[in-house]
């Protein structure tokens, strides 16, 4: 895995517990992981909504208000789209069906705090999503890509016979006998003809979906 640090959002009531899950990760590899704390629903909720740069949630289950189950349908009620792990006492099969119903990423026995099973069940699941991330964003741009093409296949077609036309009647006008008198305004109309033409064929075998800021909120293809 690549060594980017893994941002946790730790929901824990228990302040000495929380503590310990921080000392136990960076005892495995320091500073890879970095941990915020939050003691409840309200102030998990809150942190989600204002920073979107999570790669995970450790909660523990049970938690004053509302327990994980219920802050985990809030998160997904949200379309905050973030793997979650409890943390529990025990180990039980009803709690496990319920996780998984709802998406749970996996839960672990607090024991197991102590051991390589947190932080190698943390990077593992940070991963896989970092994958799926990656390869979704790949399936997108080339649909898009796909529709540019279609769309750029009639604008083209439509301003590629007037720009020959413009082409050759500015290699006309360089053959006039007045062609040295309006030479700067010919070589202006040849470079602005070239430049159009050479970015046509840029648009026609576009492979990259690729945009860059313009103005404000507008982007434009980046044909560099």
């Amino acid at each position: 895995m690549e060594s980017a640090n893994i941002h946790i959002l730790l929901v824990e009531d228990n302040k000495d517990f929380a503590k310990l899950v921080q000392v136990y990760l960076q005892r495995f590899q320091k500073n890879l992981f970095e941990v915020t704390w939050k003691e409840n629903h309200t102030d998990a909720m809150k942190e989600l909504g204002s920073n979107p740069n999570f790669d995970i949630v450790l909660m523990d289950y049970f938690l004053p208000g509302k327990n994980g189950l219920e802050i985990t349908k809030d998160i997904r009620g949200k379309r905050i789209e973030i793997p979650i792990v409890f943390l529990t006492v025990n180990k039980d099969f009803d709690l496990a069906l319920d996780v998984m119903k709802l998406g749970v990423d996996d839960y672990l026995v607090k024991e197991e705090i102590s051991s390589p099973v947190l932080p190698k069940t943390v990077l593992t699941i940070v991963e896989k999503y970092r994958l799926q991330k990656q390869r979704i964003e790949l399936e997108v741009s080339q649909q898009r890509l796909k529709v540019i093409h279609q769309t750029l296949a009639g604008v083209i077609r439509e301003f590629e016979s007037p720009l020959r036309d413009m082409y050759g009647i500015a290699e006309e006008f360089k053959r006039h006998p007045a062609a040295e008198t309006h030479s700067s305004y010919i070589k202006i109309i040849d470079e602005n003809i070239h430049r159009i033409l050479s970015k046509m064929e840029k648009l026609k075998s576009l492979k990259v979906d690729k945009t860059i800021k313009y103005i404000k909120d507008i982007k434009m293809l980046d044909l560099s």
